[in-house]
């Protein structure tokens, strides 16, 4: 018994532009870094 599984085609012509996708992958990295480092910083200050 085969099952109809949905096929995704790559869209031709026009590549999609990732630039946000990028732009915000990024900006939640650096949210997380900065949010490490000031957890560790009040860490240190407090022991």
């Amino acid at each position: 018994m085969s099952r109809n599984v949905p096929q995704f085609k790559e869209k031709t012509g026009s590549n999609a532009s990732l630039k946000g996708t990028l732009a915000s992958v990024l900006l939640v990295g650096a949210f997380i870094v900065v949010s490490w480092f000031g957890i560790f910083f009040l860490f240190l200050s407090r022991s």
